[in-house]
């Protein structure tokens, strides 16, 4: 019942109060999915409560997304639900819980645990993990390890609990390499366990809270299977949602942040339309062509060699790392010549900034905290095409990373 959701949200000193009209609307119709039609009346004069909420703040939410999908969306439900425009506005009442109940059963396990609830008389879930970091480098629910152009905004996730959106920057001008300098996590209105809730961060600034301020799930009974607990500050924060089973940790590493999930599939499947999951890189991947595929290594050699003997030179790579300072630099923080170990140094190397270094080890780290096959945690795979089973060698020759970067310095924007 409630209206669609896109991936933006107020900045924290927004004057935009949406986030406010949509929590007093939800928490007014929280369980309205189980009304009687004798109980409608009160359904719409919640609804216009919400679109009298709406207008009092359009004024400051000019050009906000968030503003005008809940706009739009409380149309979409005034048609459904065959509600008049006229009538009672009266402001949004909390549903009190019925007699009896008390916040133990509320916040009793059945309710807003994951595993206890969705799964009380099955097997325990199967979990996935995605994360992203770096130039920036994809490792998908499926295992698939991308690297990948995409800059400005993107949908890491978008099922019917939790969305996510993430904006990628050039990190040198003139350059095609970019990394994450926002991230929006939408976290959905969830039966008698959470609010709402919007986490924002961006460069040089990582919150502990949500952007109402709040550590936890809001004002519902089972608000605390949500929460946000800082690790270090500014660097390091991880968010728990027991009520789906999800764990995520966002971290700052230089300038740029990096994004790891810990997810359960059936929370991973939970979309109405499947079409919509086009762009959904967690679980589709990049599009072809936003990756940087390494099977047109040898055509980009020789388009680098034609360009220099036929025009002007292309841009110089940076002067901090050569290979062997780049790969010496990785193994220190990561013996294993894997996927995370490559995409190490060849950040290392289109960009010169040693926290490319740090963005691989953490990301890896988060691997070994979030993944649940303890098998797969090293990824040797280098293209989107090889057959299951196919590896790449444990060591990359020198030339190989020499093609790849000018690889790089080919794709310019």
């Amino acid at each position: 019942l409630t209206p669609p959701l896109v991936l933006s949200a107020p900045a924290v000193t927004s004057p935009c109060k949406i986030l406010k009209c949509n929590s007093e609307f939800w928490a007014a119709t929280s369980g309205s999915h189980h009304l009687g039609a004798e109980e409608a009346p009160e359904f719409c004069t919640a609804l216009r409560a919400y679109a009298h909420c709406t207008r009092r703040t359009a004024r400051t939410c000019r050009g906000d997304l968030a503003y005008h999908s809940a706009v739009h969306g409380i149309d979409d439900l005034m048609v459904q639900h065959n509600c008049s425009k006229d009538g009672p506005t009266s402001q949004p009442r909390l549903r009190t819980l019925p007699p009896g109940d008390s916040q133990e059963r509320s916040d009793s396990p059945e309710i807003c645990h994951y595993e206890k609830s969705f799964h009380k008389h099955s097997a325990a879930p199967n979990y996935t993990h995605c994360g992203l970091f770096g130039d920036p480098h994809l490792r998908t629910f499926t295992d698939t390890f991308q690297t990948c152009k995409v800059q400005g905004a993107w949908p890491l996730i978008d099922n019917n609990y939790l969305n996510v959106q993430v904006t990628n920057t050039p990190v040198l001008p003139g350059s095609s390499a970019t990394a994450t300098s926002k991230l929006t996590i939408i976290f959905k209105s969830f039966q008698e366990c959470v609010d709402q809730k919007v986490y924002q961060a961006e460069m040089d600034e990582l919150p502990a809270a949500f952007v109402d301020g709040s550590k936890n799930g809001g004002d519902k009974h089972g608000a605390n299977s949500l929460k946000i607990t800082e690790k270090v500050s500014g660097q390091h924060i991880e968010i728990q949602a027991k009520y789906i089973g999800t764990t995520i940790v966002v971290r700052q590493v230089g300038r740029y942040l990096t994004f790891a999930v810990r997810m359960p599939e059936e929370v991973v499947n939970a979309v109405e339309d499947r079409d919509s999951q086009g762009l959904y890189l967690c679980l589709r991947g990049c599009p072809l062509n936003q990756q940087i595929d390494f099977q047109t290594i040898r055509s980009a050699q020789a388009t680098e060699g034609r360009a220099r003997r036929k025009g002007p030179s292309l841009p110089a790579p940076p002067e901090a790392f050569t290979y062997e300072t780049a790969t010496a630099k990785c193994r220190e923080k990561l013996p294993v010549e894997d996927l995370y170990f490559q995409s190490c140094v060849f950040d290392l190397l289109t960009t010169g900034d040693v926290n490319f270094m740090l963005a691989a080890y953490y990301a890896f780290e988060d691997v070994k905290m979030l993944h649940s096959n303890k098998d797969k945690l090293h990824l040797y795979e280098r293209t989107r095409d090889l057959t299951p089973g196919n590896t790449a060698p444990m060591g990359t020759h020198p030339t190989l990373w020499v093609a790849l970067l000018c690889l790089c310095w080919l794709c310019l924007l």
